[in-house]
């Protein structure tokens, strides 16, 4: 499990990394690729020994190297939260993917007596499993991206959101086929048409609460959980209606903002969609054991 984890947490910190720079230039138009990194302050160029995820951040003490500029905190806060989703993401994946017994007991048992080799994964199974996988990570890492811009300028941009359709669609659909369970890619589909439609909806009623942006991440949000279960979908998008509201509840009893006030609902969907993620199928379950239906 060290092992499992240790390689995404690397992946993490230098998917950070390049996602503090999506989440500045962005929303400000400004290409992601060059110029290379600099100083806001004295327009230094960012040393690449200066730009190893956290540590730099650590060892300049967050300041700039050249003009003692601060440098956010947020930096490094970004970094290492990548690398945690992308822990939890893994960890999740091989859950699901019944991959931590197969790997610490079953090939160690393989091995010693040359059983269960009938109880390994197929290369079809491991490839779509793989695939899957990336998926997620790319989700992650665009979850990530998207929840602090809405924060910051209340917009999901339209750069992001909209390619996410087509690298779901991509990984997703390819692992489907690979594996033969279409089911799983039909079912996703579904989803992305019932949230988008959902949302859009609710754009149409409420034009103030509800943005176009919205709407089009729904769909994104809504394969994903799709292609997981019902249950997933259901809880997914509960989750979000549900924090989102009692956070929307708490700004206005402690009179932090007007009804009128705008407030971004995109990070509550994307926390309500991974709590679907990770909790959706037990959730979902319990419900239906609660009510009778299991």
């Amino acid at each position: 499990m060290i092992a499992l984890a240790a390689i995404p947490a690397v992946l993490g910190l230098l998917i950070g990394s390049f996602l503090n720079v999506v989440v500045y230039r962005v929303p400000r138009g400004l290409s992601v690729i060059s110029p290379p990194s600099s100083c806001p302050r004295c327009d230094a160029q960012i040393r690449s020994y200066d730009n190893v995820p956290v540590m730099s951040w650590l060892l300049l003490r967050g300041r700039c190297r050249t003009c003692s500029a601060p440098i956010s905190a947020r930096y490094p806060l970004v970094e290492a939260g990548t690398a945690l989703a992308f822990v939890a993401v893994v960890t999740w994946w091989a859950v699901q993917a019944d991959l931590v017994q197969p790997l610490g007991v079953r090939l160690d048992i393989l091995m010693r007596t040359g059983m269960l080799l009938g109880d390994l994964p197929t290369l079809a199974q491991t490839v779509a499993s793989l695939l899957t996988l990336v998926a997620f990570f790319y989700l992650a890492g665009v979850s990530i991206a998207l929840a602090l811009i809405d924060l910051d300028v209340q917009r999901l941009p339209n750069v992001i959101v909209l390619p996410s359709y087509l690298v779901a669609l991509v990984l997703l659909g390819t692992a489907s086929v690979v594996s033969g369970d279409y089911e799983a890619v039909l079912r996703g589909c579904a989803g992305l048409a019932i949230l988008w439609l959902v949302y859009f909806l609710m754009a149409m009623l409420y034009p103030g609460g509800m943005g176009f942006g919205d709407v089009k991440l729904a769909g994104v949000l809504g394969l994903y959980l799709g292609y997981l279960g019902w249950g997933e979908l259901a809880v997914g998008a509960f989750a979000a209606f549900l924090l989102g509201g009692l956070f929307a509840v708490g700004l206005l009893v402690t009179k932090r903002a007007a009804r009128t006030s705008g407030i971004p609902f995109g990070p509550w969907m994307l926390v309500g969609a991974w709590l679907g993620i990770f909790f959706g199928a037990w959730v979902w379950s319990g419900y239906l054991s609660l009510i009778g239906l299991s």
